[in-house]
């Protein structure tokens, strides 16, 4: 049976979700196919109603849509309810429910690069978004206690710290802090949108003070370096692009949709392939 699955977000020109899950569903011989909807702001609500009159079978959420699509949602999952945000929807026999797996997909990613064990480095998440809450609030569930949330607008990033549910220490901060005390830090991970094609001059924080010893992230995964990455690794910093976490996440909704987790390596193969680049830890 022919089953739709989709994508909603502002920009999605750029996402490489439509060949990595239509590739999947050719390879493990599903009638299904998948399509990226470009939905503004102020048309959310109609996309989501829209889509369940189609009856779509499920879709993903990315920026800037990942918190505000919850209440038009007949439900979500636990984890979902935890972070405040979701990127996962699947259709449940004509319910919508919401489910988040970018903290997870993020975390296999990030563990392949660490040196040592996760819950004893200090990290600075940099955004208060739907990605960064799903970012702190799992980094959090596993104990890593020292984490630092800085934000364009600080009182976001307070907001965000206040809301979490776990023992922190840690708070939120200025741009213009987090960059005076950035050696300070054995991680950072960058969850904006800043830097992302088409916009691959921009930057969210300056590098100045960075220690070549700290492990610069970036969920952005088009292009595969951005700007960020690019002048940490010029300070000898280890970088991490989004292509891990982009993948893992996928792999998880792909579970969900189908019953079947797939071969992540096909997966990243494709996307780093269709990206014309290779990524690195």
């Amino acid at each position: 049976m022919s089953k739709l699955y989709g994508l909603l977000g502002c920009p999605v020109s750029h996402s490489m979700s439509p060949a990595m899950h239509n590739d999947l569903f050719l390879h493990y011989k599903l009638n299904y196919y998948y399509h990226a909807f470009h939905v503004e702001n102020e048309d959310l609500e109609m996309a989501v109603n829209g889509l369940r009159a189609l009856g779509v079978s499920g879709f993903n959420v990315t920026i800037p849509h990942k918190i505000a699509i919850i209440k038009y949602l007949d439900g979500i999952d636990g984890v979902a309810a935890n972070i405040g945000a979701v990127n996962t929807v699947v259709n449940i026999d004509g319910k919508l429910k919401g489910y988040n797996t970018d903290g997870d997909g993020f975390i296999k990613s990030l563990e392949s690069c660490v040196d040592g064990l996760l819950q004893n480095k200090k990290i600075l998440i940099i955004g208060a978004g739907g990605a960064a809450r799903a970012i702190l609030f799992s980094l959090e569930a596993i104990d890593v206690h020292a984490i630092d949330v800085c934000n364009r607008t600080l009182s976001s990033a307070l907001q965000l710290i206040a809301e979490c549910s776990y023992k922190l220490s840690g708070s939120g901060i200025s741009i213009i802090d987090a960059e005076n005390r950035l050696n300070e830090y054995d991680i950072i991970i960058n969850t904006t949108s800043v830097g992302m094609y088409p916009n691959l001059e921009e930057i969210p924080i300056s590098l100045t003070n960075l220690s070549p010893s700290t492990i610069v992230s970036d969920i952005i995964y088009n292009p595969l370096e951005t700007k960020l990455l690019l002048e940490a690794k010029r300070k000898g910093s280890i970088t991490l692009n989004g292509i891990g976490m982009f993948v893992n996440q996928g792999a998880l909704a792909f579970e969900k949709w189908t019953g079947i987790f797939p071969d992540t390596r096909r997966m990243e193969e494709l996307v780093i392939n269709k990206l014309g680049g290779h990524a690195e830890c």
